[in-house]
């Protein structure tokens, strides 16, 4: 428990910066858990409570001082496309169906930590997540038209929905658009007066406060409703099998999106403020958090970027903010509940639409267009397959985007061919001119681990390069440091065709680097190393080295005698 080492060293200096800071994550927190609740189809003190428990875990678990974890818009909106079309309309299902995936959530990243596949957080490219978010962000955005409209939408997917705008926009209810207009301008004048202040809080309250003065439940102006406080009573799931295995890929899904995109979060706090991050223990720290927003009948949780900057716009200093944050939402959602029952609906769907566009970042993905065409492609297939598919189908669509790309890397990888320059150093052979080939010598680097899927590339990409030398090559030495990392049988095979076809041409094979691995390759696939076969040594150098002695040694029998000690030491060993 890392949270634990940072409180046996707290300093009494900081709490004064923790209590201010917990203070205003909690007011920003408490309006976003309840429209996040509504999102996700449940009732607003399910918002809440998903907001305690995890608080508290990943002020413990967790590695990073200022990350706040809580409810997110993209979690939420992935949590709605599952479980509302399995639950049918059933809310006590649907309510038991979010904690099911959330505890299946938590147990993918607990699982993933046990693995150390921490590495994941660099699984989904920045431009395949830009494409995702504001995908993510332009759904919610649409969907909470109905809210601030006061109308209900009839149509399932984004398209359908966008083509009946007009006849949407016919049944707009006038008292529920004056609230959220209402809302609108109380946000932003809060924004404009005392930017520092909650103002999605007093939005909310003010609105709240108008439904209960002036009875607006009498002009059709809908309220989130009774909201039913109390201590989290634990129910267990009452649907069968064939329903929780439709929540498996999902709840996967859902586990590598969080994660991506609290590691985003979480290092560019832990950079600004100088410290490191453990991304197996934010793994770990991440499904304990969802474990226990399951267990307190919450729903998915992330890391909560809005809430993070707040925290550390305050001064927040260390996991104590989360504790104490945690401490106020508790008190709230167990004591005092009846006046949520007011806050307008409209509301609530302004709020997430600003949420929503601090998500959305267009101009990002089309400024790619510019600096890297392959990324502008694959944030903007993200995107419109978010769009036109679903959320869901989109960000399954988005890991093997990720898959591929890195597949795509690995089978096609960059190579070079290397030389001298001036001061005897081995470099790319380039345009620059900078270095240039050894006579009589092919040096051959590829950029990626060799395996069954490229290994064949690797062979024609050396073939190739070989065939446009213009000297008589005798020596064709590859750099065996970056692409022999694993025994591969299938590689092992192209290596002997390679060195048969050389044999045939009167070249010799040289192997440069992981000398004693490759040789126990060799040894275990019964192939031929040495004189008779592929040579391996321990490096570049030396296998330049050794074929310049032996070359010397071939054109001119008695240079040997005038070599210095160096070389007489080299070509023994070549000998031996």
């Amino acid at each position: 428990m890392p949270g634990l080492e940072t409180f046996a060293s707290y300093q009494s200096s900081w709490f004064k910066d923790d209590i201010r800071a917990a203070l205003s994550v909690a007011a920003v927190a408490l309006p976003v858990a309840i429209a996040y609740a509504q999102l996700t189809g449940v009732n607003a003190a399910v918002g809440l409570y998903s907001c305690v428990l995890p608080m508290l875990v990943y002020a413990l678990f967790g590695t990073s001082k200022q990350l706040i974890v809580g409810p997110d818009a993209a979690t939420c909106a992935v949590i709605a496309a599952v479980v509302t079309p399995l639950a049918a309309g059933d809310s006590v299902k649907h309510w038991q169906l979010v904690m099911t995936m959330t505890a299946m959530t938590g147990l993918w990243c607990l699982i993933a930590s046990r693995f150390k596949l921490g590495v994941l957080a660099d699984f989904l490219s920045k431009p395949i997540l830009m494409g995702l978010l504001n995908g993510v962000a332009i759904t919610i955005i649409v969907g909470q038209f109905s809210k601030i409209f006061g109308f209900t939408f009839d149509d399932k997917y984004l398209l359908e929905r966008l083509g009946g705008v007009p006849t949407y926009l016919a049944q707009t209810h006038v008292p529920t658009l004056l609230m959220a207009l209402l809302t609108v301008i109380i946000y932003f004048v809060m924004k404009r007066l005392k930017p520092s202040w909650p103002a999605s809080m007093f939005a909310i309250s003010f609105g709240a406060i108008l439904v209960w003065i002036f009875n607006l439940g009498q002009y059709d102006v809908k309220t989130i409703g009774t909201v039913t406080g109390g201590f989290p009573v634990f129910q267990t799931p009452e649907f069968n099998v064939g329903i929780i295995r439709e929540l498996v890929m999902p709840a996967l899904n859902l586990a590598v999106v969080s994660f991506v995109s609290m590691m985003l979060t979480a290092r560019s706090f832990a950079a600004k403020n100088g410290y490191d991050i453990d991304a197996d223990k934010e793994f770990r720290a991440l499904g304990f958090a969802n474990m226990a927003s399951a267990l307190s009948q919450g729903f998915a949780v992330s890391g909560a970027d809005s809430r993070t900057a707040v925290n550390d716009a305050n001064g927040g200093k260390t996991q104590l903010v989360s504790i104490i944050a945690a401490a106020i939402i508790a008190v709230i959602a167990i004591f005092l509940t009846a006046p949520l029952e007011f806050i307008p609906s409209a509301a609530l769907g302004v709020v997430l639409v600003i949420a929503s566009v601090h998500l959305l970042d267009l101009k990002a993905v089309w400024n790619l267009r510019l600096r890297d065409r392959q990324a502008f492609y694959l944030a903007l297939t993200t995107l419109f397959a978010v769009l036109f598919i679903g959320v869901i189908p989109g960000i399954t669509l988005a890991v093997l985007l990720g898959l591929f790309q890195f597949i795509r890397t690995v089978m096609r990888p960059t190579d070079q061919v290397l030389g001298l320059d001036s001061k005897g150093v081995i470099r790319s052979l380039d345009s620059s001119d900078k270095a240039k080939p050894v006579a009589g010598i092919f040096i051959y680097r590829f950029n990626s681990p060799l395996t069954y899927f490229n290994a064949g590339y690797f062979k024609r990409r050396l073939f190739e390069g070989y065939a446009r030398q213009k000297d008589d090559i005798k020596c064709v030495i590859i750099d065996a440091v970056p692409c022999f990392t694993h025994l591969d049988l299938s590689v092992m095979a192209v290596l002997s065709d390679i060195q048969q076809t050389f044999k045939k041409r009167g070249v010799k094979v040289i192997l440069a680097g992981r000398k004693r691995q490759l040789l126990s390759w060799f040894e275990q696939t019964e192939m031929v190393s040495g004189d008779d076969g592929i040579m391996i040594l321990s490096d570049l150098y030396l296998a330049l080295k050794l074929n310049q002695s032996y070359q010397a040694a071939q054109e001119e029998p008695q240079a040997v005698n005038a070599l210095t000690e160096v070389d007489k030491s080299v070509l023994l060993h070549s000998q031996i």
